[in-house]
């Protein structure tokens, strides 16, 4: 029997021959269709300056799909605080919640912009199961870890900063930021001067708060430091999913938000009526991939056809092998065994799934397949 709730993480992607209006659109329809399906959260990632990628401000997507929903909880997945000040993060989403009340969880996540190493030693055995072979020992897949460094350190990283932060700002520490969100929420903030700081909308704001990470660093520790709850991403750093996830519990204290931890972990997920049908649906995945991960920016979600037909070599395989071997690809039974793995694996309170492919109907129908065999295990 599985009770985990499902989530949506969604970019907003644009796919080949398409434009950003189309792709908003879509988004929004399938936050609707995923109410309906049962899904408990809609997120919306933010990324710059990618051409296949029109989810670059979560606060003005949500306030037009909160337009259109009415039960789903809506949330950032998550806001960016490299480029970003507490107080217009509290504001965005105290307009929010001031016109669509207690629907929002408030996603908070470090980007490249950001200070603040995590201060704990990481953990050598890394999460609630060993890992021999490259799997722990319920099967799940932990590939060897992908080397950031030449993406943070590309030009076009660093024209993102140029173009998203005012000339000589600089980003205060991590664990400052969050401190100063959670204050200014609870309108308990008072500057270095004993100047205090109201913020309306915002103060009492009945948002969720969620702290993203990858490892089990900065963003584990805060999460935990403060007892709030955290989203760890499998889809994007496999290698250290389970590292975050006991970073997290090793960090946690309880607070008036949770008394215990509480986590969620994101998946890659492409669902079909056969296997067959679903990797054909996932063939742009690995281009899609690739171009993220040179720097070029993500590209239009391609057709099958179309990513079948670009120049592929040792190296582009090699660049995605670790997200390309972990993305659940096949029915809806398969992958939901996949989930279940994943889940136990990490510990996991709740599953947040990202989906793409080229036609909007394909995607649809891989959420509501899903949706449905989760619903069938969970009334076994």
């Amino acid at each position: 029997m599985s009770t985990t709730p499902l989530g949506v993480l969604d970019l907003v992607p644009i796919s080949s021959g398409s434009t950003a209006s189309e792709a908003l659109r879509n988004s929004i329809d399938l936050a609707k269709q995923t109410e309906s399906f049962g899904y408990a959260r809609y997120w919306f990632a933010e990324h710059h300056l990618n051409p296949g990628v029109a989810g670059t401000s979560p606060a003005v997507v949500l306030a037009l799909t909160a337009a259109a929903t009415s039960t789903i909880r809506l949330g950032s997945g998550a806001v960016l605080l490299g480029h970003r000040t507490p107080l217009n993060t509290v504001e965005e989403f105290g307009l929010l919640d001031a016109a669509f009340p207690g629907r929002f969880d408030l996603g908070l996540g470090r980007s490249g912009g950001s200070r603040t190493p995590g201060t704990s030693p990481q953990p050598a055995l890394v999460g609630p199961a060993s890992v021999v072979d490259g799997h722990t020992a319920n099967g799940l897949r932990i590939p060897p870890r992908f080397d950031f460094a030449p993406l943070l350190k590309s030009p076009r990283f660093a024209l993102h900063k140029v173009l998203l932060q005012q000339p000589g700002a600089q980003t205060p520490e991590y664990v400052d930021q969050i401190a100063d969100i959670l204050a200014l929420l609870a309108g308990t903030y008072v500057d270095g001067n004993g100047q205090e700081a109201h913020v309306v909308p915002g103060e009492g704001a009945d948002v969720q708060i969620w702290i993203l990470g990858s490892s089990g660093g900065a963003s584990a520790e805060v999460a935990g430091g403060n007892g709030l709850r955290f989203a760890t991403n499998y889809h994007v750093s496999p290698a250290t999913v389970l590292e975050a996830a006991e970073g997290y519990r090793a960090a946690f204290k309880p607070s008036d938000e949770l008394d215990q931890p509480h986590i969620a972990v994101s998946a890659d997920v492409v669902v079909a009526e056969s296997a067959e049908q679903a990797r054909e649906l996932a063939a742009g995945y690995g281009p899609w991939v690739r171009s993220i991960r040179t720097a070029e920016g993500a590209i239009q979600f391609p057709t099958p056809r179309e990513a079948r037909a670009l120049p592929w070599s040792e190296a582009d395989r090699e660049l995605v092998a670790d997200r390309v071997e972990t993305q659940f690809v096949g029915t809806a039974a398969q992958v939901a065994d996949q989930l279940e793995v994943l889940r136990d694996a990490v510990g996991a309170d709740e599953l947040i799934v990202t989906t793409i492919t080229h036609d909007h109907a394909d995607r649809v129908a891989s959420y509501r397949l899903l949706a449905e065999e989760w619903a069938r295990r969970e009334n076994r």
